[in-house]
């Protein structure tokens, strides 16, 4: 299994520190730069164990890669506030931990203890979200996903991480216990988040619903 782990790029000391691992994905979620073999996508796919990639598990953690590449984008735009690209760059992170567990079947006196997402994780989000929310006048309608570049991005952000949480949701209904029910949990505070984020990107000057503007 190490060998596997060293074989798509993952240095040595960092595969012995994941013996429970031996899949491509998972080597991916530990920021493997460089990806040697495939056993193909026509059928089965590695993920500790072989299953069929439409299966539950693997959209999971499929949309949460996405999730984690909309807020790349929003990285990149310029001008973002220091506090939010360093609390943006800490969930990224938090993301490829949020993959690395839905890669790990849950199973009882695991030889090596995996990665998972703890109740800590969720308060951060809760945390940032209080701590941003503050800073916001009450809304007076719904929001529209626009405004600024920096908003518009993170309202697709969000819409992502919000399927994230539904194929999540789907998995751990599919698994019956084999998986860790906090990695939705943080999905659906991100996604409140974000959208608090957007609010704040748009400093005040929201995009308002207006019901029936057209008649």
């Amino acid at each position: 299994m190490r060998q596997t782990l060293e074989r798509v790029g993952l240095d040595p000391a960092m595969a012995a520190r994941y013996p429970h691992a031996h899949s491509v994905a998972f080597a991916q979620f530990l920021g493997v730069a460089k990806v040697g073999f495939f056993r193909g996508a026509n059928t089965t796919t590695d993920c500790l164990t072989r299953v069929k990639p439409w299966l539950a598990r693997l959209r999971a953690y499929a949309d949460v890669d996405e999730a984690n590449c909309s807020l790349g984008v929003v990285l990149a735009q310029p001008g973002l506030d220091d506090d939010v690209r360093a609390l943006l760059l800490t969930i990224q992170n938090d993301l490829f931990d949020v993959g690395a567990d839905l890669c790990t079947p849950v199973i009882d006196e695991p030889e090596h203890p995996p990665l998972r997402i703890t109740d800590a994780y969720i308060s951060t989000l809760e945390t940032a979200c209080d701590e941003y929310n503050e800073r916001l006048e009450p809304l007076r309608s719904f929001v529209l996903p626009g405004g600024t570049l920096t908003a518009a991005y993170l309202h697709v952000a969000r819409t992502v991480v919000r399927r994230a949480e539904r194929t999540t949701w789907a998995a751990l209904d599919t698994y019956h216990g084999g998986m860790n029910p906090l990695t939705a949990t943080y999905l659906n505070r991100l996604s409140d988040l974000l959208f608090i984020l957007a609010r704040t990107a748009n400093a005040g000057d929201d995009v308002l619903w207006q019901p029936g503007a057209r008649s």
